[in-house]
């Protein structure tokens, strides 16, 4: 089976007292193993109820969610739990990471809370997803020893140490300066090049560009899919962000990842 992601017919509703809020309105589309996908849409669109979704930490009022053949909806909390463990790693815009802990401790923790593995094995498998990600020799670095990018280099290496069969990034350029943005972009380039599926929500047009299939949400629908090289004019750049992109993509910083 070659889907990792199969959404059919998904809608989300939150009550507020007598009042219903339609956050998502029945969104179905289909992500491929090794895809590599922006899903894009303004503030209030639906977008972060679906990552939430996607990510199991909501569950839908109505339709069906199918992540790497597993039937989500049909799962208990329990084993909701297990899945976002094992199956998905999460990197956030602000980082989350443990101020008193080392990168190489921060990166370890996903670990300890699956359980059953040797603080030896721990530490060892830590340790080659910050050398994955370009920070073998920040490994005893506390966070505010770190610049922005590196921490959320941190948190990517986090992402990747239980071996995820999907890596789910929330507005993971949202606190970090253009060129840093450049770099962890190309990072998660390269992981998609290794076979990860990378599924990144913005709502920045220059990072969804980046990536090679837009999802664009409005008003709780899918509005747009399409490959990002098609979704925009003057030759694929985001028209008000064309400029800059053009000055950020050289550069791009490739990371390296160990055979």
């Amino acid at each position: 089976m070659n889907d990792m992601i199969v959404v059919n017919d998904l809608r989300r509703v939150y009550y507020m007292g007598e009042f219903e809020v339609h956050a998502l309105r029945g969104v179905s589309f289909t992500i491929k193993r090794g895809e590599f996908v922006a899903i894009m849409g303004p503030s209030g669109s639906g977008k972060s109820t679906l990552m939430n979704l996607i990510g199991c930490l909501d569950t839908a009022t109505a339709g069906s969610y199918t992540l790497d053949g597993l039937p989500v909806e049909e799962l208990d909390p329990a084993l909701l739990a297990a899945v976002r463990n094992r199956k998905i790693g999460f990197v956030f815009q602000q980082f989350h990471l443990l101020a008193r802990a080392t990168a190489l401790q921060n990166v370890a923790l996903p670990l300890a809370y699956r359980g059953g593995i040797p603080a030896k094995e721990r530490t060892a498998r830590a340790a080659a997803a910050l050398e994955r990600v370009g920070l073998g020799e920040r490994m005893d670095h506390k966070p505010h020893e770190l610049s922005g990018g590196q921490q959320q280099r941190v948190a990517i290496a986090r992402a990747l140490v239980n071996q995820p069969a999907l890596l789910l990034a929330d507005e993971p350029t949202g606190a970090l300066d253009t060129k840093t943005s450049a770099e962890i972009m190309g990072l998660f380039s390269d992981l998609n090049r290794t076979g990860m599926t990378v599924v990144v929500i913005t709502h920045e047009p220059d990072v969804a560009h980046q990536t090679r299939r837009l999802l664009e949400i409005r008003d709780g629908l899918l509005v747009r899919d399409v490959p990002t090289a098609t979704a925009w004019p003057h030759d694929g750049v985001p028209v008000s962000l064309a400029p800059a992109n053009r000055r950020r993509l050289p550069l791009r910083k490739m990371w390296r990842t160990p055979r």
